[in-house]
Formats: C-alpha cells, structure tokens, sequence
C-alpha cells in the first residue's frame, strides 16, 4: 500500500527571529493573480524611490597638510591607501578608521607618482623635486609611526608618473623620458624617447607585464613594450591626455581621461577608432580608475564631481559632489569594489560607496533576498517613462548644472553648424566622421 504525503521545506516557514511574520506558501500561478504586474509596477516604483532616499554614497574624509596630488593601493592590504600632496608628504591611511597608519616623509616638492608593489612590501614616490624614492612598508603590526627611505636617486628632470608591474619587479617613471628600473640598480635598466615634449603618466597592461601606455603633454597616447629599444606605436588627439586606466578583465582595453571633458576608450588592436565615448563631465577630466571587476571605472574632474560610468556606457550611471570639494586631481577604487577614494586640492581625500543607496553592514539573508527583488524589478520595468525618470535623475550644484548646460549648448550648435554647411555644400564634398574617430588626429607608427 502506497501512501502518497505532502511534504515541504523547512526553510519556507521557519522564522528567523521570532518577532518576525509567519511564513506563508504562495501559488504563484499568473492565472491565479492577473493583477501580478500591476503590483510589481508599483513596487518598482517605491524602490526606485527608495534608493533616492537612501542614497548618500558620502562616507568620510580624510585630511592632508596640502593639496591631493597622487594615490595609490596597497594590493596586500584591502583598507589601505597611499596618498601623496603637493608638500611632499605621504601617508598611509586606513580607510575603516579614516586615520593615517604610516607616514613616509623625505620629498621637498609635489608628490606626482606613487605606486607599490603587487605584494604591498614596497613603495616607490617621486616628485617635482627630482627624486625617486623607494621605501619599505611595515608590517601592519609594526609601532613605528614614520619610515625613512631605504634608497634614492636624484634626476636632472622633474618626474610625473610612476607605476609598477602587475608581475615582475620592474617599474617605470615619466617626465622628460620614459625610464625603466629594477628595485636593484641605482640607473635605469632602459630609456625611450619619442619626441621632447614631457610624459605626464604611465601605466603598465594588466595582462602582458612587459607592455605600457603613456600620455605626453603634445597631446599623444604611445605603446611601449619594455623588451624592444623602440616604441611600437604612438595615437594623437585633439587634446590631451591626462590619465590612463587598463581594464583588468580585459587587458586589451583601455579607457583615456582627456582634456575637452570627455573619456576614450580604445582597443589596443585598433587604435584608429574609439570604442566608446563617455561624455557628461562639464570640464577637463584629470584621472581615471578601473573597478578590479573591469564592469566600472571612476573618473575625478576639473569640474569638482566624481562619475562612476560602465565600461560600454556613454552617459554616467552616478555622480557624486559635496558643496566643499573643489578640482579633483586623483580618483582611486577600493580593492574589493565597493567604496571609491578621491584626492582634491582641498587638502582632503574623500571616501565614497560605490552604490550610492548599499546598505552597509552585515545583511540576513531575508534583508539580501529584499534588495535582490528590488533590484530586479528595477531592472525589469526600468524602460517605462516614470520609472526611468526616477532612476535618471541627479541632482547639481547650480555652477555645474550651468556648465553642462553651456556645454551641451555648444555640442548642438556645432552639431547645426556643419549640417547646415552640408545642406549648402556640393553632394559628397563633405563627410561627417563620428565622434570616435573625430577627435584623433593622425596614428603613428
């Protein structure tokens, strides 16, 4: 004799606290509920107005003596960050407490470059002040409060830049030439020139180690790979560059930080034509930083704003502000992602989240499976007019909803301009390029 029984889950009707409800077993045949999609509506509306409510990505600040001129992460260390100014101090700060772990003092000018070593032992600087310093990072443990330079080089030339390789033990700095060196020697292993104007940043492919990318202030973007005498290949823009960021998931990817506000981002196989163009910066873009997901990157400008864009968006997905934050000069992500760290030059880095409405704290799985649903019914019914107006909206400092304003003005009269100069011209005599590949001026080989 067969006894057929109904059996369930203890999972779909335990409570975890015991203030909480009673759990109930829902049918969710559509049959059964037709007006399933208009309360999925009105629940995607309430959580998109809900996390305008709880956005406030602002979490702290930390302050320096001077201006913010350069950072750097600590690979070893998820809550550190080095972070240099125009004085010539640098400090290690932990960003849980927002207190300076670590002081490393020594350079008389600007710091301009900073970067560590993939395992955080060791740190290297250099500066306006003609110097390239190399430290030892304590260990986290350690009670000394400031550390002395275990070696140094004087230069006849300032420095801009400095960065490691993901895997060796090379680094290069820019400034008058590109120089390659070894944490052994006292001269660098191996020079490149291209040019005379200066080399204002560096930074090496996440995915072949021996291959870098710099930006110069004739307005060039040029490809070296460090085991050749040669450069390989140099692209010049319209404008300049003034900061390079590799995509971590997909190293033949990089995304420029350029002078007329807007960012480029290039395959390294085909340089002649951006990939994609992000706009909506209202002034000079002066950094850029990838997310270790590749997904984002950061970007601190001229204009006094933080956006956050996804790597094949145009428009920026977040914008952050506050009324004292002046020029941002240097823009960093956190190692896992989740906070973003800007330098401005008004003596203070900043420390954001990188979703404006996350919750902070440790989540139950109730409270992980609420912002999951929400999160899905905004991806759901985000085409509709009155959602998508929710989600969109931002709100700006009057100055730089001007400056947009100015600018998106200027875009369109352009855009008019050379239709109209079209419209009177012979057919064929002018062709239209598209944004992508207008504002390169010639590729060199």
């Amino acid at each position: 004799m067969k006894v057929k029984t109904i059996s369930r889950s203890t999972d779909e009707f335990t409570r975890e606290r015991s203030n909480d409800l009673q759990r109930v077993f829902r049918n969710y045949d559509p049959n059964l509920r037709p007006q399933e999609k208009a309360v999925e509506y009105v629940r995607a509306l309430n959580a998109a107005k809900l996390e305008k409510i709880f956005g406030r990505p602002f979490v702290g600040a930390m302050e320096h003596n001077e201006a913010i001129s350069c950072m750097a992460k600590n690979p070893n260390h998820l809550k550190g960050i080095f972070a240099g100014s125009e004085d010539g101090d640098i400090r290690l700060w932990d960003i849980t407490s927002r207190r300076t772990v670590r002081k490393f003092p020594g350079h008389r000018g600007a710091v301009r470059g900073l970067t560590a070593t993939t395992d955080g032992s060791r740190l290297v600087s250099c500066g306006a002040d003609c110097i390239i310093r190399r430290w030892t990072v304590p260990v986290e443990d350690s009670s000394e409060d400031s550390v002395k330079p275990e070696d140094f080089h004087i230069s006849k030339n300032a420095y801009w830049g400095v960065d490691h390789q993901w895997k060796g033990d090379q680094f290069a700095t820019v400034g008058a030439q590109v120089d390659i060196w070894n944490h052994t020697s006292n001269a660098p292993v191996r020079s490149f020139q291209w040019g005379t104007d200066t080399v204002i940043s560096v930074r090496f492919n996440p995915g072949h180690p021996d291959l870098l990318a710099t930006s110069a202030s004739d307005r060039s973007i040029t490809l070296y790979d460090i085991k050749t005498t040669v450069p390989i290949k140099k692209l010049i823009m319209q404008t300049k560059t003034n900061s390079i960021a590799w995509n971590p998931m997909e190293p033949m990817n990089f995304t420029a930080a350029n002078e007329d506000g807007n960012c480029y981002s290039y395959d390294l196989r085909k340089l002649n034509e951006a990939t994609m163009v992000h706009t909506d910066h209202a002034a000079a873009v002066m950094d850029i930083d990838y997310s270790p997901t590749g997904r984002e990157f950061v970007t601190g400008s001229y204009d006094r704003t933080v956006r956050i864009f996804r790597y094949n968006g145009g428009h920026s997905r977040e914008i952050y502000h506050t009324s004292r934050m002046q020029r941002v000069f240097c823009i960093k992500f956190s190692c896992d992602a989740s906070y973003v760290i800007s330098g401005s030059d008004d003596y203070n880095l900043r420390l954001w989240k990188a979703m404006a409405s996350e919750q902070l704290g440790v989540l139950l799985p109730r409270e992980k499976k609420r912002h999951e649903y929400d999160e899905a019914l905004k991806n759901r019914y985000k085409h509709l007019p009155e959602v998508k107006r929710i989600l969109r909206h931002r709100h700006l400092p009057l100055p730089i909803y001007k400056a947009a304003a100015l600018r998106r003005t200027m875009t369109e009269s352009a855009r008019k301009k050379e239709e109209k100069r079209k419209a009177h011209s012979a057919p064929g005599s002018i062709s239209t390029k598209p944004l992508r590949k207008r504002r390169i001026v010639k590729e060199v080989e």
